[in-house]
């Protein structure tokens, strides 16, 4: 689940306006680190010998934190790390829990040449920004791709950039369905596994009076709305950069199938005109309290649904499945990748322990801590599909069942296209813009974007 803390990707208020100010201060850094073309295989190298000694010394591991409850996640994985590796030993610096302000702290101290913290745990949209500027560790170098193809598709692929990943991925947040099983039930209605039968699905039921809204999620003109383009964007067969990250290709027929759709969300009546104003929290509001039928949220979604304090009215209702896709085309349809990465500071005087307290934390044994005992979405395959962790929720139930898809944060100019993104996106759910247009404007501004990096 995502805690829900402000700044937490996951959580309803992790969105900030000031991404594209910091991004800017990022890649304003070390033009010289900018790459120009990424790799089909990453991670294929894993050939560099590390500094320092991998069995001993000590790190410091910048963390935010992973949830709100008690232990503390981060001290009860350090201690089993310790217990493993007893001549490593490892200090908590715990990171601001706003995402802007722990990025900014992170490049100034690193910027300046600072070797601590060793180890930090960062968005997954940061890859690209913090290589770019020469802020983290090209890990691939040190770790063979044996190791990367343990982790489910598209979680690599979404830390990847220049033709080296720089993120390890740690635990991850991804859209889900959620619906009112005793609705469905109760019309005889299956969980639908299209778009086209959700948005029928969700007509009939409002129209029955049974709900007041069909279907709601995030619409409204910010990082949000990004997310929930990828996922039709995705399930329609589109990107939204070609492979060298040279060019726009948003501006394609699987863009317009997919922003057509969202549109038609809105004009069929399945979701309400207010939907392009919704966040996290509005959309999260609305479906707890018994108004929608149908939500698109993050993994967070089912807790708190199931707490009557929410408050939700709509306890041991729920239920939980991957996002539809569009007829025709491979099912599931994609859920957009949020979460936790980590990283290596590139002033780290031992990188050896740091690779060694990377591949621990991202092994079995704590992905399945993470999973059990605090719900978090583990990052590796076996873990993800194990008995163990799928009897824990309807959740972790519905996670090795998605597909998934990263944002274009392979690019260093990602907050300049995430806002060409949504900004056009909103614009036609407002219906002040035709798809064909706002497409074709994203692309124009995704262009001016990768130009301006040197790419």
């Amino acid at each position: 689940m995502g805690s829900g803390q402000a700044g937490r990707d996951g959580g309803p208020a992790r969105w900030r306006a000031g991404a594209v100010a910091i991004a800017a201060v990022v890649m304003s850094l070390s033009a010289a680190a900018c790459g120009s073309s990424t790799s089909s295989t990453p991670g294929a190298g894993g050939s560099a010998t590390a500094s320092g000694s991998a069995t001993s010394g000590n790190i410091t591991w910048w963390a935010s934190p992973i949830t709100t409850s008690t232990p503390d996640p981060r001290a009860v994985l350090i201690s089993a790390f310790e217990k493993a590796y007893p001549h490593i030993h490892v200090t908590l610096q715990s990171a601001p829990t706003d995402t802007d302000t722990n990025r900014a702290s992170l490049i100034t101290t690193i910027s300046g040449g600072a070797a601590s913290p060793d180890v930090y745990m960062g968005d997954v949209i940061w890859p690209a920004q913090f290589g770019h500027a020469g802020l983290a560790v090209p890990l691939s170098k040190y770790l063979p791709g044996s190791y990367w193809s343990t982790f489910a598709p598209g979680l690599v692929a979404g830390a990847t950039y220049s033709g080296q990943v720089w993120g390890a991925p740690f635990f991850e947040d991804q859209g889900f369905l959620y619906y009112r099983k005793d609705l469905l039930a109760k019309e005889h209605m299956p969980v639908p596994t299209t778009w086209q039968q959700l948005e029928t699905d969700a007509v009939a039921l409002k129209n029955k009076g049974l709900v007041k809204y069909g279907y709601v999620w995030q619409g409204a003109s910010y990082e949000g709305l990004t997310c929930n383009f990828m996922e039709y964007l995705g399930s329609a067969g589109g990107s939204v950069l070609n492979s060298s990250l040279t060019k726009a290709t948003i501006d394609s027929p699987a863009g317009t199938q997919a922003l057509t759709f969202m549109r038609s969300l809105i004009t069929s009546g399945a979701s309400p005109g207010a939907v392009t104003t919704f966040q996290e929290a509005q959309a999260m509001s609305a479906f707890a309290t018994g108004q929608a039928a149908f939500l698109r949220n993050w993994n967070y979604g089912w807790i708190y649904s199931q707490t009557a304090s929410s408050p939700s009215s709509v306890v041991g209702k729920v239920g939980v499945a991957p996002l539809p896709a569009f007829a025709g085309q491979p099912s599931p349809g994609t859920s957009n990748i949020g979460g936790w990465n980590l990283y290596i500071n590139p002033h780290s005087k031992n990188i050896a322990a740091d690779l060694t307290f990377i591949k621990w934390m991202t092994g079995p044994a704590a992905q399945t801590t993470l999973a059990t005992e605090f719900a978090e979405i583990p990052t590796v395959q076996s873990v993800r599909a194990s008995q163990t962790v799928v009897a824990k929720d309807p959740v972790l139930a519905a996670v090795p069942k998605t597909r998934l898809i990263p944002r274009p944060a392979q690019s260093p100019a990602y907050a300049k296209v995430s806002q060409a993104i949504y900004t056009n996106v909103n614009s036609v759910l407002s219906g002040s813009a035709s798809p064909g247009a706002a497409l074709s404007s994203a692309a124009s501004q995704i262009n001016a974007a990768e130009t301006s990096t040197g790419l």
